[in-house]
C-alpha cells in the first residue's frame, strides 16, 4: 500500500454512493471507500461491471455456503482489476497532449514531488533528458487505494435454514471482513462505529494483516474514532495481537454524514489539538507490544523492520482549502476527507438525477438530524426524498414500515425470538399496537407513534441511488435515501472532478460563497442544537445532571479555543470571522437553555 498521491481522500458515503468510486476516481490516484455492508447490492454492481465490459459472470446465490464473503471476494478482485486497466491505460498515454494522463498530473497537489517533476518536465525541450524524465515520471505514477469500510457494530447473527443460529464467523461483519481478506487487495480496512471485540479477535485469523518476511502489511488497519482515548485503547488492544493500525481517522461527531456520533460536548479543534500533542503516545505505547507478539508467536522482530508513527486524517464538514490548510498545517493532519461534496461529482460518486437535484436545490432547512435509523442513532438526512414518500405513502395506506428485504439492521428482540428491524411493518404494526393499548397519555401516544414510523429502510435504500445511476433499476421501483452531511447547504451545482479538486487545493474560485461559516463554526452550531435535545430529555428523565453539566462545560472550553483560532491569520478560503460571530449568540443561546429551564448546571 504505497503512500498517497493527494493530501484528501473520498470517504465511505452510504452504501451505495461511493460503491465504484475507486473505479471513477482509483484511476487517477484518488484514494476512496467502498463500503461492504451490502454484499446483495455489490453482487448486482458486479454483474453489472462485467456486463458492461464483457467480462465473464457467474452468479453467487443469495442461499450460497458463505455467500456473502463470496460476493464481496469477487467485486474487490473485479474492482481491482478495472481499476488497473483503466490506469495502465492512462499510463501509457503521451505526455504533451491534452488527455487523462495530463489530467491525473494537474490533478496532483501542488506541493508534491511528483507535481514538481511533472512542472519540470512541461518545461525540458525536446531530447534524452525528457524521455528520461517521461519514462520516470510514468514510472512513479500510482493508482488511488481501494479501501473498504466495515460498520464494525452492525454485526448481525445468521441463521441457517432450521433457523439454527450459525457459528460467530459467519455474522455480518466477520463474513464481510473474510470477503476483504481473501480479495487481492492490498488496501487499507476501515473500521468504523464502535468497538467489536469479536470482529478484531477475527482479524488475527488473516496472515495479510501481519507483516511478511520483508516487514511489509499487505492489508493495513484504519480506524475511525470520535477521541484520542478511543484511539489509545483501540490501538492497544489490537498491538496485542500484533496487529498494527496503519491510520486513526478522526471523524466530527455531528459535523459529517451518514450516522451522526456525538461526543460529549468535544468539539473538533480540542480533539486535534490533543492528536497533535499526544501522538507520539500512539507509536510509543503500542511498539513494545508489537515487538513482544513477533517474538513470541513469530519468530522476533526484525531489527531492519520499522513501526512508522500512524497516519492521522480528518474528516466531517471540510468546505474550504484554507480549512483543509489549517487542518494539515496546524493540527499535523497527514490528510482530510471530502466526502459530501463529491456527492455533486457524477465522475465520483454514484447518486441519481433526482436525489443529486435535490442535494443541489438544499439549503440548511433541508438537511437534518432525524431519528430514521433502526440501530437507533441519530442519522444525517435530506428532506423529501424518494424514500420518505414512499414510506409516507405506506404509512397514509395503513401499512407503516418495509417489507425488510435484506435485514441487515435486525437488532430489535422485543416482540419476536429471532431479532427483527424497527423499520420493518412487522415491527411497526406490533408497536403501534403495543401504543394504543397503553395507559399512556394521547400527547406521549402520538410522540411514541412518531418515533416508530420515523425509521427508514435504510439498508434497502441507501444503496437504491447507485442502481438507478447506472441503469439497473427504474426510479419508480426504488427508494432512495442519501445521508449527506450539513456540509452540502453551501454546495448548489454539479461539479466535474477536476473543478472539485481545485477546488480542495484552493487553486480556482472557490464553490462555496466567501460568507458559508467556518467548519468550526458550524460545528458549534450543531451541538448547541444538540444539546438543547439532550436538555429536553433531561426534564423526561432520561439524562442525568453529571452528563449535562460535563457536556456544556466541555462546550464552553471548546468554544473558547475556537476564538482563539479565530485570532490567528486566516489561510486563503477561510472564513475566520465569522467563529467569534457564532461563539457570542451560541454561548449566550447556551446559558439561556439551561437557565430557561431552571437546571443548574
Amino acid at each position: 500500500m504505497p503512500k498517497a498521491l493527494h493530501t484528501f481522500s473520498i470517504p465511505v458515503m452510504g452504501t451505495g454512493h461511493s460503491i465504484d468510486s475507486p473505479i471513477r476516481v482509483g484511476p487517477y490516484g484518488i484514494d476512496s471507500v467502498i463500503s461492504i455492508v451490502d454484499d446483495l447490492l455489490i453482487e448486482r454492481i458486479r454483474k453489472y461491471y462485467c456486463q458492461e465490459l464483457g467480462l465473464p459472470y457467474n452468479n453467487i446465490a443469495r442461499n450460497a455456503e458463505d455467500g456473502r464473503a463470496r460476493r464481496i471476494t469477487a467485486y474487490l478482485d473485479l474492482v481491482q482489476k478495472i481499476v488497473e486497466k483503466r490506469f495502465n491505460t492512462i499510463r501509457n498515454q503521451p505526455f504533451f497532449e491534452n488527455n487523462d494522463k495530463a489530467k491525473y498530473f494537474n490533478m496532483l497537489p501542488d506541493r508534491s514531488k511528483l507535481k514538481e517533476l511533472y512542472n519540470k518536465l512541461m518545461k525540458t525541450k525536446e531530447g534524452s533528458l525528457r524521455d528520461r524524465l517521461s519514462c520516470k515520471l510514468s514510472r512513479l505514477m500510482q493508482p488511488g487505494s481501494i479501501d473498504v469500510n466495515i460498520m464494525a457494530k452492525i454485526d448481525r447473527t445468521t441463521y441457517d435454514k432450521t433457523g439454527t443460529p450459525m457459528s460467530a464467523e459467519f455474522s455480518d461483519a466477520s463474513a464481510a471482513l473474510r470477503g476483504f481478506a481473501k480479495s487481492k487487495l492490498a488496501s487499507g480496512l476501515v473500521l468504523s462505529a464502535g468497538f467489536n471485540p469479536r470482529l478484531y479477535n477475527y482479524i488475527t485469523k488473516f496472515k495479510d494483516f501481519y507483516r511478511d518476511a520483508e516487514g511489509e502489511i499487505k492489508k493495513k488497519i484504519i480506524l475511525k474514532v470520535s477521541d484520542f482515548r478511543s484511539a489509545l485503547i483501540q490501538g492497544k488492544y489490537l498491538a496485542k495481537k500484533g496487529l498494527e493500525v496503519f491510520e486513526y481517522r478522526i471523524e466530527s461527531g455531528l459535523n459529517c454524514g451518514g450516522h451522526a456520533f456525538p461526543s460529549e460536548g468535544h468539539l473538533m479543534p480540542t480533539l486535534l489539538r490533543e492528536f497533535r500533542e499526544k501522538k507520539d503516545q500512539l507509536t510509543k505505547v503500542v511498539q513494545p507490544l508489537i515487538k513482544k507478539y513477533y517474538e513470541e508467536n513469530a519468530g522476533g522482530f526484525s531489527d531492519e523492520w520499522e513501526i512508522s508513527e500512524p497516519r492521522l486524517t480528518v474528516q466531517g464538514g471540510i468546505g474550504t482549502s484554507g480549512e483543509a490548510e489549517r487542518l494539515i498545517k496546524d493540527f499535523e493532519m497527514d490528510s482530510t476527507g471530502w466526502g459530501s461534496p463529491f456527492l455533486l461529482v457524477p465522475e465520483a460518486t454514484t447518486v441519481d438525477k433526482s436525489t443529486r437535484e435535490l442535494l443541489e436545490n438544499a439549503g440548511e432547512e433541508e438537511l437534518y438530524i432525524s431519528g430514521v435509523s433502526p440501530l437507533g442513532v441519530p442519522f444525517n438526512n435530506l428532506l423529501n426524498t424518494g424514500s420518505m414518500r414512499w414510506h409516507q405513502k405506506r404509512i397514509d395506506k395503513g401499512k407503516p414500515g418495509s417489507p425488510c428485504p435484506k435485514g441487515f439492521l435486525k437488532s430489535n428482540t422485543e416482540f419476536t425470538e429471532q431479532p427483527i428491524c424497527t423499520a420493518s411493518t412487522q415491527y411497526q404494526l406490533l408497536k403501534l399496537d403495543q401504543i394504543a393499548h397503553s395507559e399512556m397519555a394521547e400527547e406521549e401516544k402520538e410522540d411514541k407513534r412518531k418515533e416508530v414510523l420515523d425509521k427508514a429502510c435504510l439498508c434497502n435504500h441507501l444503496g437504491n441511488g447507485a442502481l438507478i445511476n447506472l441503469g439497473i433499476i427504474q426510479e419508480y421501483r426504488a427508494p432512495q435515501a442519501i445521508c449527506p452531511g450539513p456540509n452540502i447547504a453551501w454546495f448548489d451545482g454539479e461539479y466535474s472532478l477536476l473543478e472539485m479538486v481545485d477546488h480542495i487545493y484552493g487553486r480556482r474560485v472557490s464553490l462555496v460563497p466567501a460568507e458559508r461559516p467556518h467548519m468550526f463554526a458550524n460545528e458549534i452550531v450543531l451541538y448547541v442544537d444538540y444539546v438543547e435535545k439532550l436538555v429536553e430529555q433531561h426534564q423526561n428523565g432520561k439524562v442525568n445532571r453529571k452528563k449535562l453539566k460535563k457536556f456544556k462545560t466541555n462546550l464552553e472550553r471548546g468554544m473558547d479555543y475556537c476564538l482563539q483560532i479565530a485570532r490567528k491569520t486566516p489561510y486563503k478560503n477561510e472564513n475566520l470571522q465569522s467563529i467569534p460571530e457564532v461563539v457570542a449568540p451560541q454561548r449566550q443561546r447556551l446559558s439561556a437553555i439551561f437557565d430557561r429551564l431552571s437546571i443548574p448546571v
